[in-house]
């Protein structure tokens, strides 16, 4: 195994496409994970990390929508769903990128 800490910083970043395409956050870190987690040194940990968080995100993003027009309360929460998706990628990969651990905020463990 060797370590590539860019590699993981990329699995983190690429969270972020999910504002461009709508999908790609899940797809990318997810192919990613599958063929190099047994290659890359802690990519198994982060990997798993990150499509927990995206899952939980979908999962929480499901739930606001009937809020939106049950209380119009669900605007408010996708918004920081909206917040929470863009700034934790970008701390994590800083984290990766100084070797610790990624820590989502609100992840469900789907993937353990």
């Amino acid at each position: 195994m060797r370590k590539d800490n860019q590699l993981i910083v990329i699995a983190h970043l690429s969270q972020l496409l999910d504002f461009i395409t709508g999908f790609g956050g899940l797809i990318v870190p997810l192919v990613l994970w599958l063929t190099q987690k047994d290659r890359v040194w802690e990519m198994d940990e982060h990997g798993k990390s990150i499509l927990n968080f995206q899952i939980s995100l979908f999962i929480y993003s499901l739930v606001c929508i009937p809020l939106i027009f049950a209380l119009g309360l669900g605007l408010v929460g996708l918004f920081i769903i909206c917040v929470i998706a863009v700034v934790f990628p970008v701390v994590n990969a800083i984290r990766a990128s100084n070797g610790e651990s990624p820590k989502y905020p609100l992840s469900l463990n789907f993937i353990s």
